[in-house]
């Protein structure tokens, strides 16, 4: 074992980790990396499939991002929020409230327009910050004996501060925590593959484009806010993340879901909270009926069905994956809820130390501009349309039983037959076997459950991402024969 590998064992705790079983192997050392590339420190290279867990948008040491950080520490790292602003954090601030404006100008007339931002350091903080801010808002707006209520999805995960863990249905992340949390309405998830109403017998291709329903999960979610207002608790805000459910399997949501959703809440008086910590920056996707004008495809999933959020929270690809950084943006109206005198004390007590810092917002303000170039948006779409032809050759497996892509992220889901979708028992660690053996052929990346996840940088070539596909498939092949 390296000395590297030794020193890790003995000092690191690592998240979302049985610690027991990390300790009974050599852990992998990564030192370096270019493109969607990674390098250990025994020089063995693998390609990164997952994007360093979501994040890393361009691939590793990008030049222009590079660039932009060191021309950043020539002037100045880091200073306070605290009564200071600082010039990148300024500049990215009125670039994320152009990114996040509605193209379309009939949809942008029915949607609230998203003025402010407020910079956090992760997802987790980016949600922590809309609840805070709903929560006080509604207060302010409907009188201080309110009580708000929030609504989210089964199987949602919004982060990991108390009050996202409060927003979050997945019990094994969340129960062991229960006595620390309040409570949160939950309304079933729009999961076509496993969806009780869905009549549709399994089909070798994704779920939603075989599914047979009635929108009961549009229907379960009406029911929701009805039976909320005639109890005397209506719903103050809805929280979801738009698209696509990440930490819950990769859960993709069927066209028109989330656009016949958002109007429920709205026609209720809730507000949207939009996690777009995973789905932002073009992770979704170039197409969108509802920017067919746009000189560029929306960088945010909302979008994509017209949605303008009143909470946009974004983190992980808001620097390209270089930084800890997240923003969460909001209204005018949000805004002026918080002015008032000194003396009132209506101030927005909240804060972090590295608000804005100006090295994050450097990268962040380079990661865009490289976003909104022509190179990258062609890049995006040929990538995108490659994947899909390339997922297409795993249904030959009688163990891939959906395979769910939306835009340029993909989970494929294992199962013991895929006639039945009878599901693997956690306990038996097949995502995880399946992710080792993809690592023994040179690729890295992590399973949700039995779902393997592939979210490749933008950069990957065309061969790499032959690659990928082809070590999950040999994978599969040798760790469910």
């Amino acid at each position: 074992m390296t000395q590297l590998a030794q020193l890790d064992h003995a000092h690191v705790w690592h998240p979302f980790t049985q610690m027991r079983d990390w300790l009974r192997a050599e852990p992998r050392v990564i030192v370096s990396g270019k493109g969607a590339v990674l390098r250990d420190d025994q020089g063995r290279e693998y390609l990164d499939a997952n994007s360093s867990i979501w994040t890393n948008l361009h691939g590793h040491a990008h030049p222009r991002i590079n660039a932009a950080i060191q021309r950043q520490l020539g002037k100045i790292a880091h200073s306070s929020a605290l009564g200071l602003a600082n010039e990148p954090a300024s500049l990215l601030a009125a670039e994320l409230v152009k990114a996040a404006r509605l193209p379309d100008p009939q949809t942008a007339l029915r949607n609230p327009h998203l003025e402010k931002v407020f910079f956090s350091d992760d997802g987790s903080t980016a949600l922590e910050v809309a609840l805070k801010l709903t929560y006080e808002f509604t207060r302010r707006t409907h009188g201080p004996k309110t009580r708000p209520h929030f609504l989210s999805l089964a199987g949602a995960y919004h982060g990991d501060t108390v009050g996202a863990v409060s927003l979050g249905h997945i019990d094994l992340f969340h129960r062991a925590y229960a006595g620390l949390l309040f409570r949160t309405g939950q309304v079933m998830s729009p999961f076509c593959y496993r969806c009780p109403y869905n009549r549709a017998q399994p089909e070798r291709a994704d779920a939603r484009d075989y599914r047979r329903c009635n929108w009961e999960c549009v229907g379960q979610v009406e029911q929701r806010f009805t039976a909320a207002k005639k109890s005397c608790q209506p719903i103050s805000a809805f929280v979801f993340e738009p698209l696509l459910q990440g930490a819950a399997g990769l859960v993709p949501q069927p066209e028109g879901w989330l656009a016949r959703t958002a109007a429920i809440a709205r026609a209720h008086g809730a507000l949207l909270i939009a996690d777009e910590v995973m789905t932002g920056f073009a992770r979704t996707g170039v197409g969108s009926r509802f920017t067919p004008h746009a000189s560029s495809p929306p960088l945010f999933a909302s979008h994509h069905e017209g949605v303008q959020p009143d909470f946009l929270c974004l983190a992980k690809g808001l620097t390209g994956g270089y930084l800890p950084m997240a923003a969460t943006l909001t209204t005018q109206t949000v805004f002026d809820a918080f002015l008032g005198e000194y003396e009132e004390f209506k101030t927005f007590f909240h804060g972090h130390s590295f608000t804005g810092n100006q090295l994050g917002s450097a990268a962040a303000l380079a990661s865009l501009k490289l976003l909104n170039g022509a190179a990258s948006v062609r890049q995006r779409a040929r990538l995108e349309t490659m994947l899909r032809a390339e997922l297409a050759t795993l249904w030959a497996s009688p163990h891939v039983g959906d395979i769910r892509q939306v835009g340029l992220v993909a989970g494929v889901e294992l199962v013991r037959d895929w006639r039945t979708r009878a599901p693997f028992d956690l306990r038996e660690r097949v995502g995880i076997r399946v992710c080792e053996a993809m690592a023994q052929r040179g690729v890295l990346t992590r399973p949700v459950g039995n779902v393997i996840v592939l979210m490749p940088p933008y950069c990957t070539t065309p061969a790499q991402l032959r690659r990928i596909i082809a070590a999950l498939r040999d994978a599969i092949a040798e760790t469910l024969p």
